[in-house]
């Protein structure tokens, strides 16, 4: 039947629809005023998921792509290899974060095949939030000013859809 073709066409478009939704746009570079408004900017740490604003662990969680925000607290068992050895832990383990009056610096692992490091930023009020940038980052960095040092340095990589 002449269906086959058509339908093997059909499939692949509907895969590829269905890998470019979930993979996350890179944010573009960071202009040179919204580089000079972090370094100057006063983040606060932020010790737990919960300490971070509601429309951050909103936008992380649609980061994520999953339907809850998948991630342990720092220090806490996540799930850092391929190997499943305790269900149902997260993936993802915050490391730190701190937030300023306009925006959220996020420092968290990812397990699984690849243990890696991720850094994200969010602009953020109390009516929008969205990813300014990020990617993949170095592991060991320690604090807020770590992390901000990384970000503007180019030391991420683009975290392709692996966030």
């Amino acid at each position: 039947m002449r269906r086959t073709p058509f339908a093997a066409v059909a499939g692949m478009c509907l895969l590829a629809v269905a890998t470019a939704a979930n993979q996350t746009a890179s944010p573009e570079t960071l202009s040179a005023t919204l580089r000079a408004h972090l370094k100057a900017e006063r983040f606060q740490i932020v010790t737990s998921v919960r300490g971070m604003p509601l429309g951050v662990r909103d936008a992380l969680q649609s980061l994520f792509g999953s339907p809850t925000l998948n991630i342990a607290e720092p220090g806490a068992p996540f799930q850092v290899t391929d190997v499943i050895v305790t269900p149902n832990l997260p993936i993802r383990r915050l490391v730190t974060a701190g937030c300023s009056i306009d925006h959220c610096l996020v420092y968290y692992e990812r397990g699984g095949i690849a243990h890696t490091w991720h850094v994200a930023l969010f602009h953020w009020t109390p009516d929008a939030t969205r990813l300014e940038g990020g990617g993949t980052a170095p592991g060991g960095l320690a604090t807020v000013d770590d992390i901000r040092s990384a970000l503007l340095s180019g030391a991420l990589k683009n975290p392709n859809k692996f966030w």
